[in-house]
């Protein structure tokens, strides 16, 4: 029998991940989350075990992955493969969305890195 959940998820009441991305929804193989109003900095160099793409709502920021630097603004989107190493710098107040395969929240896969 097929699967008929139906999943809604508001984001003005969405949990809160470690790093301050809400998770919204999420399925057996994918999950998206929000980062919304991200404040200028830069966050440290990772590797995650899940596929990332994203989709640039508003704002700037840079992608720094495995020697490349992407340049993120509004109507732009980008792919993190799974275990490459990336960081992003936040140039503007940024807000955008993600999805990611395997869900991140699950099995601690987005905890924060630990040196």
């Amino acid at each position: 029998m097929a699967d008929t959940t139906a999943i809604k998820i508001d984001a003005a009441h969405a949990p809160k991940g470690p790093e301050g991305q809400k998770y919204l929804a999420s399925g057996k193989a994918v999950s998206m989350r929000l980062w919304e109003n991200e404040p200028p900095g830069e966050s440290p160099a990772v590797r995650r075990d899940y596929e990332t793409v994203g989709y640039v709502v508003a704002g700037r920021a840079e992608l720094l992955i495995e020697g490349q630097v992407l340049t993120l603004h509004p109507g732009t989107s980008w792919v993190v493969p799974k275990g490459a190493e990336h960081r992003y710098r936040v140039q503007e107040a940024f807000t955008a969305v993600e999805a990611t395969a395997p869900p991140a929240q699950v099995h601690s896969r987005d905890e924060p890195a630990r040196g």
